[in-house]
């Protein structure tokens, strides 16, 4: 995806649209909306680009838990998420307000396995924890990312995740093991054998505690199983749903029995909200969750700064001027990124060997180092970069 395309697209819909909604039909006025969406300067502005800086690594790197090693090293940000809510740590109420791309999935899902597999061992059955998502499409893609985690760590091998959503069921026989990208999806299966964890959405949450066929799954939990409950996109649980939501929360503690203070709560989203002041974050968290959440509660992201990220990195390359520039430089007349990619390089490195592959990852990783080393990059202005 190239910004200077996507940006063309959008501004080719928006004039579209306005064209549709609002071109008058009386024949005096028509014409009218076309004029003035051709008239760009008057009324479009940007496209405006926004690079983000990468996130400061913490020094634990991949050694943050005594059991076992996670897939890559930890941002500052995870590691302080997994020390309040690992249950061996802290074992504190948490919201991870990070942005997108963060590792906010990592953030819980780590303490979680973790407790899961020593909770394994001392065999205790039943469901130790629960996910809740407002989209199925995206449980189910945090699904393939637990089956990653438990097929590529020998500590959790043995866990069993299973994903309870709406929707079509699977082919007779099929999601009722757990495999290295899917978790357990037959219905049957989990209640028959409840996973310890189990994802799914609030309204079918809803119906696994009164449904009598769904008693099953709670067979084999104790007051204190349930430890873990985490609610993802905290921010899309607003209004009535929020509501909703709170409700469900309390009374899935009533029908567990759940004593008070037992569970680990905590909320992820990209847009939770000013972490300037977090008083009104906490206590939306509190009202939903039905427990205190203190003034630490909310983890938020830390990036490098522009001269961290550069460091001394000397500038080695320049933008030549030439007579073609604004030709070879405009995206519309590439048909791929690739295309548009193995074209700019030369313009803008062309004391360098042409690539032979500029979809190769070695390629694109040393592409981000060259980039360092250029004069436009580095000139970048800094409220671009926070």
């Amino acid at each position: 995806m190239l910004p200077s395309l996507l940006a063309r697209d959008i501004q080719q819909g928006i004039k579209q649209f306005l064209i549709t909604g609002f071109e008058p039909a009386d024949g005096f006025f028509h014409g009218v909306m076309h004029r003035f969406v051709d008239h760009e300067p008057a009324w479009m502005k940007g496209p405006y680009l926004q690079v983000a800086l990468p996130f400061r690594h913490d020094s634990a790197g991949r050694d943050f838990f005594s059991g076992f090693q996670t897939e890559c090293p930890a941002y500052t940000h995870q590691r302080k998420a997994w020390q309040r809510l690992a249950s061996d740590r802290l074992a504190a109420h948490t919201l991870v307000a990070t942005g997108t791309g963060s590792g906010k999935t990592e953030c819980f899902v780590y303490p979680a396995l973790d407790h899961c597999a020593r909770a394994r061992q001392a065999g205790e059955g039943g469901i130790k924890a629960l996910v809740i998502y407002p989209m199925n499409a995206l449980a189910t893609d945090q699904a393939r990312c637990f089956a990653r985690f438990i097929a590529s760590t020998p500590a959790f091998h043995g866990l069993r995740v299973g994903l309870f959503v709406g929707g079509n069921a699977g082919a007779p026989g099929s999601g009722m093991l757990m495999t290295p990208e899917s978790v357990i999806t037959d219905r049957d299966t989990m209640r028959r054998h409840p996973p310890d964890i189990l994802l799914t959405n609030y309204t079918m949450l809803d119906y696994l505690l009164i449904r009598p066929r769904d008693r099953q799954l709670w067979e084999h939990n104790s007051p204190t199983t349930l430890r873990y409950v985490v609610v993802d996109e905290l921010h899309t649980f607003d209004g009535a749903q929020g509501t909703d939501l709170a409700l469900l929360l309390r009374r899935l503690q009533a029908r567990l029995h759940t004593p008070a203070g037992h569970l680990i709560c905590a909320g992820t989203s990209a847009t939770l909200g000013d972490t300037a002041d977090t008083a009104p974050l906490r206590e939306y968290a509190r009202q939903v969750f039905g427990v205190p959440f203190d003034a630490h509660a909310v983890i938020t992201e830390n990036r490098l700064s522009a001269a961290e990220f550069l460091g001394d990195a000397a500038i080695e390359h320049v933008l030549h001027p030439r007579a073609d520039l604004g030709t070879v430089l405009d995206p519309a007349q590439y048909t791929s990124p690739e295309a548009t990619l193995a074209a700019w390089v030369p313009v803008f490195f062309p004391e360098l060997p042409v690539p032979t592959d500029v979809s190769a990852t070695k390629f694109r990783v040393a592409l981000g180092e060259l980039l360092k080393r250029h004069l436009l990059f580095a000139n970048l202005d800094p409220p671009t970069l926070p």
